[in-house]
């Protein structure tokens, strides 16, 4: 049987809260390295941190390569950062559209493009979160949908265009207990009652394929709660 993969050096965008933090804990907790890309620094002031808004490439593309610099090569990526905006498509403003697809998908590539040269030497691996709203829509969700859709079908491309050279999963998480749903109005805040993932359950399918061998990947992986309304 192969050995699983050491983890190294894990560069994780929005890793100071939500999903993206409960896989800083995780990647450290089995003791690889992680660092944060992210608008805002972790609250473990321990965690090496890079400033970027995501929305940003030319932002995005330095932090990577200010992490590098000083902090060390990524082994691999998870694109753990994402936002969102509600409501009917004339109701939400332009500005606030983009900057959610801005950020879910433009920011997606620019990390993992700035990353693939570092994980190419090493044959590392990149994993992007992607939504159940990334392959069932749903209405209000325009932005959201767009941006989730776009990295089911750039995670898939990708792990084409990169086979046998860097390992490219896609995971796929359902509703989560996180501060994501913060600051809505209360149709588009789930339920008191709903049945919600724990990010820690979801970061531990994310520790796994990263912990997978030089040549065997995790392709995709959907990760919910068992009554999740939006999968199958």
């Amino acid at each position: 049987m192969s050995t699983p993969r050491d983890l190294g050096i894990v560069y994780v965008t929005g890793g100071s809260s939500g999903l993206g933090a409960a896989v800083v804990d995780a990647v450290t907790q089995a003791g690889g390295k992680a660092a944060v890309i992210d608008r805002q620094a972790p609250a473990d002031e321990s965690v090496p941190f890079a400033q970027a808004d995501l929305s940003d490439t030319a932002a995005a593309e330095r932090a990577v390569d200010e992490l590098a610099a000083w902090f060390g090569p990524p082994e691999a990526v998870v694109t753990a950062a994402g936002t969102d905006a509600c409501g009917p498509l004339t109701g939400v403003s332009v500005e606030d559209w983009e900057r959610v697809v801005r950020v879910n998908l433009f920011g997606t590539a620019a990390v993992v493009r700035a990353c693939l040269p570092h994980l190419e030497r090493t044959r590392g691996t990149v994993v992007t979160i992607g939504s159940t709203l990334g392959l069932r829509p749903a209405g209000d969700a325009t932005a959201y949908c767009a941006s989730k859709f776009g990295v089911v079908g750039f995670t898939r491309a990708l792990a084409m265009e990169l086979a046998g050279r860097v390992g490219v999963t896609l995971v796929i998480p359902g509703g989560m207990r996180t501060h994501f749903f913060d600051g809505r109005t209360e149709q588009y805040r789930p339920p008191p009652d709903a049945a919600l993932n724990d990010p820690t359950d979801v970061a531990q399918c994310i520790l796994t394929a990263l912990r997978q061998p030089v040549g065997c990947e995790l392709r995709e992986l959907v990760v919910a709660a068992s009554t999740e309304p939006s999968w199958p």
